[in-house]
């Protein structure tokens, strides 16, 4: 996948993930959706079993790995993954 298009697909991931509050119903689809832009990123993941929403926009996801990241929006409205 060339680096286009893995940013396309990553900010359409993105725009569904923060388009909606985190609520119990969604919470499987926000990890599927974490588990997809941390994969985008080419991190290590397979499957996201724990979020926590840190602020607007900004996510701490734990992996089934033992793998720990945060995921946000940077100023300029880019997807950052920050393995913590």
């Amino acid at each position: 996948m060339n680096t286009f298009t893995r940013a396309a697909a990553c900010s359409l991931v993105v725009a569904a993930l923060f388009a909606a509050p985190l609520r119990a119903a969604d919470d499987e689809a926000l990890k599927k959706d974490l588990a997809a832009v941390i994969a985008l990123q080419g991190l290590p993941c397979g499957e996201v079993v724990a979020v926590a929403e840190l602020a607007k926009d900004d996510y701490a996801a734990t992996c089934k790995d033992e793998n720990k990241y945060r995921v946000y929006l940077n100023a300029q409205g880019r997807v950052v993954v920050e393995k913590r």
